[in-house]
């Protein structure tokens, strides 16, 4: 692999571009403890609150939670840094969480950044030469990182190593530089773009799935209580019910429904309540919202319930083609409200059935067709 060459970036620019590097506590690690808000925590409308801490703390993702832990375990006890890790999976599903959590657990700094900041490997430097031994490095939507930065990580994550190359043509010369012992910890939504050699040195790669029902209930309970706001049983399971199995919408509807509940009744949130703040946000008993109920309205009478092209769908609604088939069209297909074909999507029973629409008489097929002979 050939060398990278490496500007060696002004001092001032690095501490301006470098992110914060936060203690195992999950606040800055030089932060005065004096200076804190009133109760040592944050402040009341910081929505950091509500993620959790410990690994302990989590709602879910059972079989992810127990090898995690069982690897933070081991480290713990052999003294050593952690193995890097991967996690993928849809938007909302605690990617980030599971992250900040681990070094919590193992008692280590973090240093968070994004792969769309890491435009060449002269940006990756600071993090990597300023990582303290044993401590972790997230990088948020690790996909975006161009290949000539994923390269540059490929010995900092087995050597350990980076190489740095002073000056131009023959000239130029390669410095060796050691760096602490590091944990990796990448988050992406999209594990397909990554590159299979940056893939394979991940030793621990996790997946997260949707959530059940239950689990979302519990996570509107434990927030509602972190919240102070009142709940009722039946309200924290139709919160649950319409949030698309992914906690952050859960959390979202919940925020929404305690705003509702301070200005439109008495700041308790009921089923009532729950069931007029959502409709007024356009949320129906499914978890549909205005854009994914248009989708299914085009696609039935408009195109006759399909089968129909996602960029025909588009042009009609008149919304970007990726704006369907990122955010729309991955509930409304596990949801079986929408089935994909090589000819196109196609309006199911239960789609008709939800939006209140007769569907049409079946098609002839060719064996019901009348013969010539």
């Amino acid at each position: 692999m050939a060398h990278e060459h490496v500007e060696t970036p002004d001092p001032l620019e690095i501490e301006m571009s470098r992110e914060p590097v936060l203690g195992a506590g999950g606040g800055p690690a030089d932060e005065d403890p004096d200076k804190l808000p009133p109760g040592g925590g944050p402040a009341d409308d910081d929505p950091g609150k509500l993620r959790p801490q410990r690994l302990e703390e989590i709602v879910g993702q059972r079989e992810v939670y127990e090898r995690i832990q069982i690897a933070v375990a081991a480290a713990k006890k052999r003294g050593d840094s952690l193995g890097h890790v991967l996690f993928d999976g849809p938007p909302g599903l605690g990617k980030t969480t599971f992250a900040l959590c681990i070094p919590n657990e193992l008692g280590v700094n973090v240093q968070l950044t994004s792969g769309a900041v890491l435009k060449a490997p002269k940006d990756l430097l600071p993090y990597l030469t300023n990582a303290a031994e044993q401590s972790v490095l997230f990088i948020d939507e690790i996909h975006r990182i161009p290949r000539a930065v994923e390269e540059y990580l490929y010995t900092a994550m087995e050597d350990f190593r980076i190489d740095i190359i002073l000056g131009d043509g023959v000239n130029a010369r390669t410095i060796n530089f050691n760096i602490q012992p590091f944990t990796l910890i990448g988050a992406t939504t999209r594990a397909g773009m990554l590159s299979g050699p940056l893939r394979d040195r991940f030793q621990i790669r996790e997946h997260l799935g949707f959530y059940t029902d239950p689990e979302l209930s519990e996570i509107v309970r434990r927030n509602a209580a972190k919240l102070g706001v009142e709940l009722t049983d039946e309200a924290e399971g139709l919160i649950a019910g319409r949030s698309r199995g992914t906690p952050r919408i859960a959390i979202n509807r919940l925020l929404w429904c305690r705003d509702y509940a301070e200005t439109r009744a008495d700041g308790r949130i009921t089923p009532e309540v729950a069931e007029a703040a959502l409709k007024m946000a356009g949320v129906d008993e499914l978890g549909l919202e205005k854009l994914d109920r248009m989708y299914l309205k085009t696609l039935i009478e408009v195109f006759g319930g399909g089968p129909t092209g996602v960029e025909a769908l588009a042009h009609t609604i008149n919304t970007a083609v990726d704006t369907l088939s990122d955010e729309v069209e991955p509930y409304l297909l596990r949801s079986a409200l929408v089935v994909r074909t090589p000819r196109g999507r196609i309006a199911t029973p239960k789609a008709y059935e939800h939006m209140r629409i007769t569907p049409p008489p079946p098609k002839a097929s060719d064996d019901d067709q009348p013969k010539l002979f």
